[in-house]
């Protein structure tokens, strides 16, 4: 399995390149955001206005979210653009029910979902890729760090989207 790596950091380079890995037959198409890290409305009160505008509902079929939402409202925001959409807990989100790790099956890909506190150190590939063999998942993504990477490791995907609203600076390792 070969994917498609962006280089550089930009948020919508990367979701074009792993909507471009998803792409089978032109029919089975497939759009998935990765989101995380929104921190609303705690560190900022929405999402970026040039990002918000181009999440138009109905076009999207997966949201894949790393957690920190911190609000129900940001929740129910998503599933106005997504029917798929799942969460999972940051360590901002008290209250919630969200589940700590989640694993989705989008196309003939196997993805778990993490929020990536619980990763030691943070955003460790070595620590990442121990737990994504324990999970069996051919893509990783995790947030928390609030540093965008998209990388292939052993023949596997790794993805953090950072912080969608840029509410943190990127923590240093």
């Amino acid at each position: 399995m070969k994917f498609c790596v962006p280089r550089g950091s930009n948020i919508f380079c990367w979701r074009f390149c792993f909507y471009s890995s998803l792409t089978g037959l032109e029919k089975n198409h497939q759009l998935v955001l990765v989101i995380g890290d929104l921190h609303i409305p705690h560190r900022c009160n929405a999402l970026p206005a040039k990002f918000r505008k181009l999440l138009v509902p109905g076009k999207i079929q997966h949201i894949l979210c790393t957690g920190n939402l911190c609000t129900k409202e940001t929740y129910d925001y998503l599933r106005t653009l997504a029917g798929d959409v799942h969460v999972v807990r940051g360590d901002f989100d008290e209250g919630t029910s969200y589940p700590l790790q989640k694993i989705i099956l989008v196309g003939p890909f196997r993805i778990g979902l993490i929020h990536g506190h619980q990763v030691i150190p943070w955003g460790d590939l070595n620590s990442l890729a121990i737990l994504r063999r324990q999970l069996d998942v051919d893509i990783l993504i995790s947030g928390h760090t609030h540093k965008f990477e998209a990388l292939e490791h052993e023949n596997k995907l790794y993805i953090n989207p950072g912080s969608a609203t840029g509410a943190y600076n990127a923590l240093d390792r």
